[in-house]
């Protein structure tokens, strides 16, 4: 009886595991097409010149 219960808390940790490695991956992919986005907007805006201090 011992074993299944092992067995079964075993179980969740990995299923807890796969959760949490699907929930990186999906904030990566966030953070990458925020990035991407910000490097766009970043190319499509022409540099601004500094004003000469005075």
């Amino acid at each position: 009886m011992g074993i299944w219960l092992e067995l079964g808390i075993f179980g969740l940790v990995l299923v807890f595991a796969f959760w949490q490695m699907h929930d990186v991956r999906k904030a990566q992919e966030r953070t990458r097409q925020q990035r991407a986005l910000e490097k766009d907007r970043e190319a499509a805006q022409p540099p601004q010149e500094e004003s000469p201090p005075h």
